[in-house]
């Protein structure tokens, strides 16, 4: 099996767009782990995508601003809103990279209620929080989320960065950052979802606060009890998604481009 490269340009849609969204003020906080420990969270047909032999679990808050159907525009109020998710990294059986979600957590009821039955994605419904301040020359964002429904109720998860320059991305932010689509289990099958949008702009982030629960609520205790191995940050990107298809599908270039 040949994994298709890791690039900054991302392949054409296959099929029309079904969705658009702006993700903005978007956090990285990654753990490397041996991929064994997270094997069993994976759909079949996929494994843990992997960098010099590891494979990365994903705290992610951000803002989620105006989603909406097909290139229309965002939806009122449920179209906006905050989530925090927890991922890992993904390879399927055609070589196709992607991301599987143990869990996203918002604070839009309908947006749980809707995806889960959809798409069978782990939403799952959230007290959160969000604010972004500069002060004596520093700016710093702040991501609070106290989990409601389903799953380990009151689940709590802090973090607080400060945000620094610019960056170049590293071989690292590309690996996490330059994927084309997420792999999950619905309807019997392993679906592949294919989005398109620009390059993340990064800048450097330092964490001033990490209090987490999530990332253990999911089944991955003690691994927030350390500091992460990747820490970034973006102002964000708008992005568009394609059609759900079989993940076992050839890999092949969209027909209907789409623009990010």
């Amino acid at each position: 099996m040949s994994v298709e490269p890791i690039t900054r340009d991302a392949p054409r849609l296959r099929g029309p767009v079904i969705m658009n969204q702006d993700w903005r003020d978007l956090a990285y906080l990654h753990w490397a782990v041996d991929p064994a420990e997270v094997e069993r969270f994976m759909p079949p047909g996929v494994r843990p995508d992997t960098l010099d032999g590891r494979t990365y679990v994903g705290l992610v808050p951000f803002r989620m601003v105006d989603a909406g159907f097909a290139t229309g525009p965002g939806v009122p109020w449920a179209g906006t809103f905050l989530e925090t998710n927890v991922r890992l990294y993904s390879v399927d059986s055609t070589g196709r990279r992607g991301i599987v979600f143990l869990s996203l957590d918002t604070d839009r009821s309908v947006i749980v209620a809707g995806a889960r039955t959809v798409f069978n994605l782990p939403y799952r419904w959230a007290r959160m929080r969000f604010d972004r301040r500069v002060a004596d020359g520093a700016d710093t964002v702040t991501y609070d989320a106290r989990l409601r429904w389903p799953g380990t109720r009151g689940a709590r998860s802090r973090v607080v960065l400060r945000l620094g320059a610019e960056r170049e991305a590293t071989e690292l932010d590309d690996f996490l950052s330059c994927r084309w689509g997420l792999h999950v289990h619905a309807w019997g099958r392993t679906l592949y979802v294919a989005n398109r949008h620009g390059p993340w702009p990064l800048r450097d982030a330092e964490v001033a606060v990490l209090d987490d629960e999530l990332v253990a609520a999911v089944g991955l205790p003690g691994l927030t009890d350390r500091a992460p191995d990747h820490v970034a940050f973006s102002e964000g990107v708008h992005t568009v998604f394609g059609p759900p298809y079989d993940a076992r599908s050839a890999r092949r270039i969209g027909e209907v481009p789409a623009r990010p």
